[in-house]
């Protein structure tokens, strides 16, 4: 297996010129998350499509490249179709790192659901499938921001893309003659769009925040909106500023002062040192809103009779996959069936395009008839 490591502004340049012409690149990293607020690229795995740079994988070192830049405009070129598996992590890494995301985006393992084959398939799984190779684990946990790589470690991260881009082609094949190739892009660009459109939506993740009232949901959506903004700004995982549970009761209790607050709410001492009096600010800006400004309350849990209708869309989703061939899975999101029953009026950007007709407009005739 061919790869070649990539250490110096000069070489990426070098490559890239090669590979101008390509239609497409295999792209994965290698990155390390473990007390970090943002994941911490250690590299990044090209191996490019009908081009000079063809039958390489190309490992670029970004703890040797000075200027990403070239990289950044790469996987900004609409000409080249980045082929990336199971893509978000990914997405996370580069929109940190480049501040570009990779378009059009095709992901090998949402395309893999919409051509028959299981939905979440892993990567080694596919190959495995598709191209008949066992790939080894070997270097799953490997310290990735080691210096220098070992031998090892650039085989097994070279595999990432040489069988990708075997993969690929069984996909892309089998997407072009079912007529879903568009699909697949169409999904790789929701996919790019979403990861910017969900900031500021964390405090929708935290349990039981649909009980609060909307006077303690607008001091929760404060405490998570600063401790987003403090984590960032730290780098330091969210629950090292204060955790899910904290940020609950601190919109349910209100403390007033800081003897309250360690009263009321379950902080770490350091927590409690550290970020007691910007919490207690945080909380004071709040209480002073008026009623007007106080945003809606979250909607409750599905009832019995909400349940009942989300199984009926579920069997007519299940019905519509079998007459295309598609894992059910991948064609409506766990989430977006709330969406459907509670009829949201803000509709998510995987509703348009090839999905609208032929998904979500017959599950919302199946509810308008329930209602009739």
């Amino acid at each position: 297996m061919d790869w070649t490591l990539i250490e110096s502004d000069a070489a990426l340049a070098e490559l890239l010129a090669s590979a101008a012409g390509s239609q497409a690149v295999m792209v994965d990293t290698e990155f390390m998350r473990r007390n970090t607020f943002y994941p911490q690229v250690a590299l990044v795995q090209l191996c490019f499509a009908g081009s000079n740079a063809a039958g390489t994988a190309w490992l670029v070192d970004p703890l040797q490249i000075g200027d990403p830049a070239p990289l950044a405009a790469l996987f900004a070129d609409p000409q080249v179709v980045k082929v990336l598996h199971s893509a978000s992590e990914d997405l996370e890494v580069f929109q940190h790192w480049l501040g570009v995301l990779p378009r059009p985006l095709f992901d090998t393992q949402k395309a893999a659901a919409m051509v028959g084959l299981d939905f979440g398939l892993g990567y080694r799984a596919m190959v495995l499938e598709l191209c008949g190779e066992d790939l080894p684990k070997g270097e799953t946990r490997s310290d990735w921001l080691q210096r220098p790589l070992t031998e090892s470690q650039c085989h097994y991260a070279a595999q990432d893309v040489i069988w990708l881009l075997d993969a690929y082609r069984t996909i892309e094949q089998r997407c072009r003659e079912q007529g879903r190739y568009d699909w697949v892009l169409e999904d790789g660009e929701v996919a790019c769009q979403g990861l910017a459109s969900t900031a500021g939506d964390y405090y929708r993740k935290i349990k039981s925040a649909w009980k609060l009232s909307p006077r303690e949901l607008a001091k929760l959506v404060a405490i998570c909106d600063w401790r987003e903004t403090t984590a960032r700004d730290k780098d330091k995982p969210r629950s090292w500023i204060i955790d899910d549970k904290a940020c609950l009761q601190l919109a349910q209790k209100s403390p007033a002062n800081m003897n309250e607050l360690r009263a009321a709410v379950e902080l770490h001492p350091a927590s409690l040192r550290r970020y007691g009096e910007a919490l207690l600010d945080v909380l004071a800006e709040q209480s002073a809103c008026g009623d007007v400004d106080l945003p809606a309350r979250l909607p409750a849990p599905l009832d019995a009779s909400q349940r009942n209708t989300l199984k009926r869309l579920k069997r007519e989703t299940e019905n519509i996959a079998r007459g295309l061939g598609v894992a059910p899975q991948a064609l409506v999101a766990g989430k977006d069936y709330e969406a459907l029953i509670r009829g949201d009026a803000e509709q998510p950007d995987s509703w348009s395009g090839w999905r609208r007709e032929l998904i979500i407009e017959p599950l919302q005739a199946l509810l308008a008839r329930e209602v009739e």
